[in-house]
């Protein structure tokens, strides 16, 4: 199979329809086997009886529902498992995607061999209060990725089967899929600059929440990313500068008391100098950062997936563990 379309869906009943015959019409015309796989992330309106009858109506109409709404990730993370094509791409339900875009995405992925390609809708039908806040948070998460896309959140993706076989997206870490492929290994990432659609029926499902939430992840994915093996390397480090620094103070006053009583000169007390209380709040948070880090790295070498890594390939390799496992445990 060629392709496979994944399609997060949420009360979009009215746009349903039209964004299925969109699609097989784009299929037809490029003859490309492909699969549509909707999601339906608990959605309270008719959304769910028109995929069912586009499913019946249309063997390559696949459909997926959810009991209650989990969020876009999940959505997207249980598409990309029953996924089966070469090439695996992502867009909104709402219209605002333009389907006459895959062949090209498809192509870029293929033939260029792009690990993942994202859209960039360079010219937005949003509101201001939509486009200026995106334009921070695509520009705040460039500085701290170091991966140059222009818009991480687009819903118009194309994948390698390999790269939503390996990765895992949960919580709503959705927008930080091309950072989550790059950790697997995943280094080929494209972009390519997609038409925006004007919002044709309902309104967004998104709230200014996702600005916070959006940063909050950045965060998170961030951290886990540098440091998700070996937390101490960063907690360890503040740890024992912050130490240090409050160490050193403290030392500087205990000396300057001591020279200050050898040439009888007048000192206050350690105790009534504002730098002491610095110096010990510093070796304080210092100790603190330090033991953060120590069960941050006790914990991280207790998991299950702490020697797990992204192999690509084997070549006459025998695994002589599950061999030597295998033989004692049949004696």
């Amino acid at each position: 199979m060629n392709l496979s379309l994944v399609i997060p869906t949420y009360n979009e009943e009215e746009s349903l329809v039209e964004l299925t015959e969109w699609i097989v019409s784009v299929m037809v015309k490029h003859s490309l086997s492909y699969e549509i796989i909707y999601v339906d992330d608990g959605s309270k309106d008719k959304s769910w009886d028109i995929i069912s009858r586009l499913s019946q109506d249309n063997k390559n109409i696949k459909a997926i529902r959810f009991r209650r709404n989990y969020g876009k990730s999940a959505a997207l993370n249980t598409g990309f498992e029953a996924a089966q094509g070469d090439v695996v791409m992502t867009m909104d339900s709402d219209l605002q995607d333009n389907p006459e875009e895959i062949p090209e995405l498809f192509r870029m992925v293929m033939e260029e061999g792009y690990d993942l390609v994202s859209g960039w809708k360079k010219k937005r039908y949003d509101p201001v209060t939509k486009t200026i806040p995106t334009k921070l948070y695509n520009w705040a998460t460039r500085r701290m990725t170091k991966i140059k896309l222009h818009d991480f959140n687009c819903g118009l993706k194309a994948y390698k089967r390999d790269v939503i076989k390996t990765i895992e997206v949960y919580g709503e870490m959705h927008r930080y899929i091309p950072v989550i492929a790059r950790r697997a290994g995943f280094e080929k990432i494209g972009e390519k600059v997609v038409k925006h659609q004007e919002r044709k029926y309902g309104k967004t499902k998104f709230g200014m929440e996702r600005f916070i939430n959006g940063f909050l992840d950045l965060l998170s994915i961030s951290f886990v990313t540098r440091f998700g093996k070996r937390p101490m390397h960063l907690f360890g480090t503040l740890g024992t500068l912050s130490f240090i620094v409050g160490g050193g103070i403290s030392i500087w006053l205990i000396i300057e008391k001591i020279y200050g009583l050898a040439h009888h000169l007048i000192i206050r007390d350690i105790t009534d100098k504002p730098l002491f209380y610095l110096a010990l709040v510093a070796m304080i948070i210092g100790s603190q950062l330090f033991l953060t880090g120590f069960l941050a790295e006790m914990i991280s070498r207790s998991s299950t997936e702490r020697n797990k890594y992204l192999i690509s390939e084997k070549l006459n390799i025998n695994d002589t563990r599950e061999s030597a496992y295998t033989s004692s445990t049949s004696v």
